[in-house]
Formats: structure tokens, sequence, C-alpha cells
């Protein structure tokens, strides 16, 4: 008799086990988000080297730093602050006709933020998508070396002038991706998306620090040199449409109605720039960020 209702209560217990999985199952669920969210994010981004050439003033560039240095406008200028200044020697470097650029900068970016905003949908599945729309103020730098012909008139001096050059550029990113959120725990998601973007790029400034001094050498002589009776034009935007690829990982939080994301993304991205060499502006970008999907809208009626 024992043993009859111990495979009965057996027989309950088995059956009580797939309700109960389907049960916390059920519970889990409703701790994540489901369809529409609103989503604000910020991060920082690591921008590629190979694009802030762009603004090295190398010759065949739109900006170069020749066409300012040994120009009848700012030469002159540029001699008398250097002579001044002790750091080269007008016996050897007469003129600003006779400057000599030793070496042109190897161009980089600074680290700086990327913040957007926008749209993403999740489905019970866990699969989702995202649209989403971002701004970035970017700054390269790097130094170019101008001779000072050591030892010719000042001795003792540097051999070399090093000088400053830099570029600023506004980026806005167009980013749709598709989605799919895996829960690790209760309250940990791991998320992992794939998709494509689109970037608008726009140069407001390229320019070089000489002898304390700085000099924009964007183009708006219509690529002639400036001299005294040299007419100016207005300034047209440099950069362009470009596009790309993207792949990111996150970590998710769950609250109620929301979830916080601490993730990565790398993308394969084109910046568009006038007069550069399109093969040379595909490069990876990589941004590590953290994310806010708000999901209860009743938030935003209170």
């Amino acid at each position: 008799m024992k043993q009859r209702i111990s495979i009965f209560l057996l027989a309950i217990l088995v059956c009580s086990l797939p309700l109960q999985a389907q049960k916390k199952k059920s519970s889990a669920s409703q701790t994540r988000i489901t369809g529409l969210s609103l989503v604000v994010d910020a991060g920082l981004l690591i921008p590629n080297a190979k694009q802030a050439n762009f603004y090295s003033g190398r010759p065949g560039n739109d900006n170069t730093i020749d066409r300012v240095l040994r120009s009848e406008q700012y030469g002159t200028q540029i001699w008398t602050s250097l002579v001044n200044q002790g750091l080269i020697s007008p016996s050897a470097i007469p003129s600003y006709g006779a400057f000599t650029i030793v070496e042109y900068p190897g161009m980089y970016y600074k680290l700086t933020y990327q913040i957007g905003a926008g749209l993403r949908y999740d489905y019970n599945s866990g699969w989702g998508w995202m649209l989403n729309f971002d701004f970035s103020q970017l700054t390269a730098a790097g130094q170019f070396l101008l001779s000072s012909d050591n030892g010719v008139g000042i001795p003792g001096s540097r051999q070399y002038v090093a000088c400053d050059i830099f570029g600023l550029e506004k980026r806005i990113l167009i980013d749709f991706s598709i989605l799919k959120r895996m829960p690790l725990t209760k309250l940990l998601d791991l998320e992992l998306s794939f998709g494509v973007d689109i970037n608008n790029t726009k140069v407001t400034e390229n320019g070089m620090v000489i002898a304390g001094h700085t000099y924009s050498i964007l183009d708006v002589w219509g690529g002639q040199s400036p001299y005294s009776g040299a007419g100016s034009y207005d300034y047209i935007n440099q950069g362009g449409i470009g596009f790309g690829s993207l792949a990111a990982v996150a970590l998710g939080y769950n609250l109620s109605g929301a979830t916080v994301d601490f993730g990565y993304a790398c993308r394969y991205m084109q910046t568009k720039y006038k007069g550069y060499n399109d093969n040379d502006c595909f490069a990876l970008q990589h941004t590590v960020f953290a994310r806010f999907n708000i999901n209860n809208f009743a938030l935003f009626k209170k």
C-alpha cells in the first residue's frame, strides 16, 4: 500500500515539474521589456586615424600646408614670427619662399564622445530591431616639421621647428540594426546586434599653428595661393555622406519598464571627404557605450 502511495506522489511531482518551469519562465519573461521603447545612449568614441589623414595638409589634399605657408598673404607674417622667436635662421632661410617641410604629419583623432537617441521594438521571442541617431564632434591632431637649418645662423638651436596641425568635424550617424536578447539570469541579458549605418560628415576647420599663431588652411581660394588681391569664396562643407556596417554586444540589466545596457560596438564605415581617395575612408570605429531603454511610457504622463 505504501509503495502505491509513493508511486502516486512521485507521478504527481513529475507531472508538476513542467508546470513549475513554465511558471518560472512566464515570471521571468514579465521582467523583460517588449514592444516599443525609447532609447537614449552616450559613449566613448574611438575613431580611426586612417580617416584623420584628410587633415594632414599634404600635397594632393584639398587643404594644403604649402598653399598658406608659401603664400604672399601669409608667408611673410609666418617668416617674421619664426625669426623674431629665434626659431629659424634668417641667413639660411631668407624668405618664406625658402621654407622646407621636412616631415608631414601622421594624423590621429583624439578620444571623444558620442550621444544619441532612437527607437527600438522587442518581440516576445527575444528578437527585435532598433533605429538610432547619434552625434559626435571629432578633433584630428598631428605635427609637421619645418627645417630651421641648425648651425647655419643660430648656433645651438634645434634642427627642426615642430608645428601643430588640426582638423575639426561633426558626424551624424543613423543606424538600423537587428538584435537578439538572451536571458542570462532573472535580471541580466546578453544582447547581440548587427546592422547598417549611414553617416554625414561636416568638416568645420583645418588649421595649423606656427610660432604661436593659428592659420586656417581650408581652401576658400578655389585652389589658388592666397595673395593680397585674391578674392576668397564662401566655405563649402568638404564632408559628405558615407555608409557602413556595425556589430555590437551588450550586457543588459532589467528594471521595471526599462533596461540599462553597457556594451561595445564596432563599425566598418566610410567617411566622405571632398577630393580625398574613397578607398582610404573605409575604416573600423569603436564605441564603448551605456544605453537606457524606456518601455514604460507612463513615466512621461506624470
